[in-house]
């Protein structure tokens, strides 16, 4: 492997100095590198907290969400306790923005709402696709559909 760098080294050196043997084979002046590799951050998937306290919260997520690259994990409890109707247009703005950019949307619990963009999708077993009203299956069920 030394050999390998030393002699890549020397090559590379008489290319770029200008020292080129010509007396050298042709091909062995190539070097064979890996194909190239993505540049880091340009389409990152990010998975990102929120916290919905306020109804104007609601712009943040979204500005992420269209950009196409952020799964959201929403804390919906601070907004819940406060006012319920700014909750439900709140959850309804995501829907709405869900729609718009093909993605997927769910409730996991009582306090939080996941939003993926189109290239992902939420896992839904049987159970969790049937919303149910009474209080003994809301305990039971994990994730809501919206």
């Amino acid at each position: 492997m030394a050999g390998f760098l030393s002699q890549l080294k020397t090559k590379f050196g008489k290319v770029v100095g200008g020292e080129e043997d010509s007396s050298s084979d042709a091909s062995s002046e190539y070097v064979e590198l890996g194909p190239e590799t993505q540049v880091e951050g340009s389409s990152k998937i990010v998975v990102r907290p929120f916290v919905l306290e306020t109804f104007e919260d609601i712009k943040g997520i979204l500005d992420s969400l269209r950009e196409g690259y952020t799964i959201a994990l929403v804390n919906i409890r601070p907004l819940k306790d406060k006012d319920l109707v700014e909750l439900k247009r709140a959850v309804n703005k995501l829907k709405k923005t869900t729609d718009a950019i093909e993605g997927d949307i769910a409730g996991f619990g009582d306090d939080w709402v996941v939003v993926t963009p189109s290239f992902a999708s939420i896992y839904r077993n049987k159970e969790t696709t049937d919303v149910k009203e009474d209080a003994s299956a809301k305990q039971e069920q994990h994730v809501q559909e919206y």
